[in-house]
This record gives C-alpha cells, structure tokens and sequence, in this order.
C-alpha cells in the first residue's frame, strides 16, 4: 500500500478537476468536510471501495457514509420519506447523516453498506467539498480519513500522517470547522433512532421533528458507522472524567483549569468540540497516557464524549484498528 505518491491538490478549478477524475477512475480521494477530512471513493465502484477499508484497515463490516450534492441525489439511492424531508429541509448541507432503505436501483456497492438494506447518506456543508462532489456527480463513500480506529483528520497534515503513500491525494482546504464526524439518525425502523451523536446537537434534530430520538442498543448489529466500541483511538492509553494529571500523564483539559492543552478554556462546547482531534492528536505525538477532563454530558458534549469514551476502551492492541 506505500508505492503510491499521494498528490497534494488545492482548490482551483483544475485541482479540483483533477481529484475528480481520480475519484471516477476508482482513486482514493481525501476531501474536507465541516466535519473531517473524509477518505472519499466512488460508492458504485467495489474496487474502489475495497481499497478505502484496506488503507484504512477498517473492519469490513462498518458501514460507510455516502457523500452527494443535493437532496436530488439522496432521493436516486434511498427510499425517501417524510422525516427525511422534514429533516434534509432543516439541516442539508449539514453535519447530519440519514440512514434510509436503499432503493432498489440505488447501484452502490455492498461493500459501502456493509451488506445491510440500508445506506447513509448526507450532504456536507463544506463549499469544496460540494464543488467535487458535483464534479464527480454520483455517490462518494468517505469515511475519515485515518487509519481506522485512530484519531479523526481535522486537517490535510493529520491525513497525509496516516494515509501519505496510501492514497492518490488530498485536497488541502484548512481546518474543519466542526471538528467532529456528523450526527447520525436512523429513519429505516418505527421510530427515529440516534445512531451515532456528532456534530448537531440531537436536541435540535428533536426539536424539529416534534418527538424524542430513541437510543440504540448497544448490543444491536452494527448499522452505522462509528458504532465500534473502540474506536478514535491514539496510541496512548487515555483517562476520562480526570481532575488533574497522574504520574505521567498529560492533562486535556476543559473549562477553567491549569492543563496541558485545553479544549476550551471558557468552557465553549463547539470549540471543544473544534478542537478535539487536533488536541488529541499534539497530546498522542508526545507519547505519554492522555488525562481527560470531565466535559458536559449535553449538546456537543454528547458527541464529544461518545469519541471519547471510545478512545478510551479496552483494546486489543495486538490487532489492527
């Protein structure tokens, strides 16, 4: 997997253009989202997507988000209904990913779905990534784009850390402005499900469609990304709901207190939520056990735990993430 020279692309006309073309001819593409940097691939080619799970070395069996342009293009893959209109209406382009029966001619690869009925899709608030996906004009599977179980990519440096070699390119836009994957929510069964918190706050998604989300179960079959139990994972062990730094450990702090970085000193959600990766990221480089502050159980903070926790658990470190 390390032959490939992984071309770096901007944002003109022509790069983009270019990582089109690579994205139709069956490349690997990394792109930015408000959320990530996403590993893109050509949902409907296998090939292509076979090869996003073996750079990343991403468990086959957890499913991948499909990225389109518009509503239109969801509504070509998915079978469409009410709350999802409700939903796409309210906050597409978003940090939202909808989870909906495929249709029967939706044409994508099993590989995206993980072999269920089902697909996620959604469309990124992210101008260049809208750009290309316009210019590709069909799904692109995106996962993020990392070695699968690490630490999520905010910028292009963080991708061509895990992936330089793996992958034809990336196109480097800055920072992401959300800093953490999107909110999930299951429309396939009875009722609306969370499926995985992220970067919109599931109080507003209830708000707007008038009724309260149902949680999964954890011991339910994988439906959604983001659902292994370890997963975000650095290297270094990590230590949640800390108060201060043990021996030898690096304190993330949160709010008002004396630490070695901290998400956000005046206890701001979003930029905690911004600045997430990046942090743990600087923290993982030094190469000490990672203490982590207590943060909020609410809003951003639901999504910023939930990565947390998952970084946090138990793992076999004799097998690849």
């Amino acid at each position: 997997m390390s032959s490939l020279t992984t071309e770096i692309l901007g944002t003109s006309d022509a790069d983009l253009s270019r990582a089109a073309d690579l994205l139709k001819a069956g490349q690997l593409v990394s792109f930015p989202t408000e959320t990530v940097y996403g590993l893109g691939a050509d949902a409907r080619n296998g090939t292509a997507v076979a090869s996003v799970y073996a750079a990343k070395g991403r468990p086959s069996f957890n499913p991948l988000i499909a990225h389109v342009h518009s509503v239109a293009a969801a509504q070509q893959l998915v079978q469409w209904n009410d709350l999802a209109e409700r939903l796409a209406a309210a906050f597409w382009p978003g940090p939202l990913t909808l989870v909906l029966p495929l249709r029967e001619d939706h044409g994508v690869s099993g590989l995206v779905t993980a072999g269920l009925q089902t697909l996620a899709v959604r469309v990124p608030a992210h101008p260049t990534a809208l750009r290309l996906l316009r210019l590709v004009d069909g799904p692109v599977a995106a996962p993020s784009a990392n070695p699968s179980g690490r630490i999520s990519p905010t910028t292009a440096a963080h991708v061509l850390a895990g992936l330089n070699g793996r992958i034809a390119a990336v196109v480097d836009d800055g920072p992401c402005g959300v800093g953490v994957e999107s909110t999930i929510v299951g429309l396939s069964g009875p009722d609306p499900m969370l499926l995985r918190p992220g970067g919109l706050a599931a109080e507003d998604i209830e708000a707007t469609l008038g009724t309260s989300l149902t949680d999964r179960d954890a011991a339910d079959p994988l439906s959604a990304p983001g659902q292994l139990l370890s997963h975000y994972a650095p290297n270094a062990r990590v230590r949640l709901n800390a108060t201060e730094a043990g021996e030898g450990e690096l304190l993330l702090g949160f709010g008002s207190m004396d630490c070695d970085l901290n998400l956000s000193a005046v206890g701001d959600l979003a930029e905690a939520a911004a600045n997430l990766f990046e942090h743990l990221h600087r923290l993982d480089a030094i190469g000490q056990p990672i203490a982590v502050a207590p943060i909020p159980e609410h809003g951003l903070g639901s999504a910023i735990n939930d990565r947390l926790r998952r970084a946090a658990a138990p793992r076999d470190d004799s097998s690849a993430h």
